[in-house]
């Protein structure tokens, strides 16, 4: 079986803990069972995510006045080799005959894409109200409430091409584990003449895993994050995790933009294009959503 999984990077660090690589490396280790048993015997292809590692490179960069910050199709292509590095080692440390390669992924964006008018996705940690206010006012930020908390916002416009897919359909055909469009992919646009060029955005890794699975005519598309499924209602008193649901039944439904939105609208994506099942829960129970055991199925 081919799967597409995609790895929130809020699963690789948890909401509120401190950004670092030793946090990094201990909860992707905890999850590597998981992730090695869901990959034993399959065709598998990673994506994960990068809000809080890309937010935090960039604040490292701003911190030096010296020379201009970079931006963020260069964050976005620092945090591809970081991430896709540690999660690279944990598996191959846990599946020391599995050939795995990861690969630095730029993903097609259109420059007239609506969302660079409305910034959307979460990046960086989570500030007080304070906080937040002041970085508005000092750096021009756009912030948006995530909780009782509040988040930086950037745009996300959505995935329309990946470059190195023939790179990973042959990569994958050849039975390597692949790691790649980090963090969605490093954004770039297409010039007139066919020049490409980075774009200050971050793409959200859930539509870019379901546009790879549907290049890649995947079996399965397998979206894991820091909770444990979709929430009808979530956050109120009748709130209730739905166990299978159909894109049809999730339309009529309203989720967060920044958060749960993206992984039901990828979900919904591949399984309207493919006619087969995607599964969206928590990265610790990976081989069990696998089996409809936990998570979230969403099947036409």
């Amino acid at each position: 079986m081919r799967l597409v999984i995609a790895i929130g990077g809020n699963a690789l660090l948890q909401r509120g803990e401190v950004l670092s690589a030793e946090n990094q490396e201990r909860n992707i280790q905890r999850a590597a069972d998981a992730l090695i048993n869901v990959s034993d015997g399959h065709e598998v292809v990673l994506v994960h995510g990068n809000g809080p590692q890309v937010g935090l490179l960039a604040l490292e960069a701003e911190a030096f006045k010296e020379a201009p910050a970079f931006p963020l199709d260069v964050l976005g292509a620092e945090s591809q080799g970081m991430i896709g590095y540690v999660i690279g080692q944990v598996l191959n440390n846990g599946m020391p005959d599995r050939k795995i390669a990861t690969l630095l992924t730029r993903t097609l964006v259109d420059p007239k894409d609506p969302a660079f008018d409305k910034p959307t996705k979460p990046i960086g940690p989570i500030y007080s109200k304070s906080d937040a206010q002041a970085l508005t006012r000092d750096r021009g930020w756009a912030i948006a409430k995530e909780g009782k908390s509040f988040r930086r916002v950037v745009p996300s416009p959505t995935p329309t091409d990946i470059l190195e897919l023939p790179i990973i359909t042959d990569l994958v055909t050849s039975g390597v584990l692949v790691i790649c469009g980090g963090g969605g992919g490093i954004p770039v646009m297409r010039s007139a003449t066919g020049q490409v060029s980075g774009v200050e955005a971050v793409v959200d890794k859930d539509l870019t895993a379901a546009l790879l699975a549907c290049h890649l005519k995947a079996d399965r598309l397998l979206i894991l994050t820091d909770v444990d499924g979709v929430y009808q209602n979530w956050g109120q008193a009748d709130e209730q995790r739905l166990k299978r649901v159909t894109p049809t039944a999730l339309t009529a439904m309203s989720f967060a933009e920044g958060s749960m939105g993206p992984k039901v609208a990828a979900a919904c994506t591949f399984a309207e294009a493919t006619g087969k099942p995607a599964m969206i829960g928590s990265l610790k129970d990976a081989d069990q959503i696998m089996v409809g055991a936990k998570g979230t199925w969403v099947s036409v």
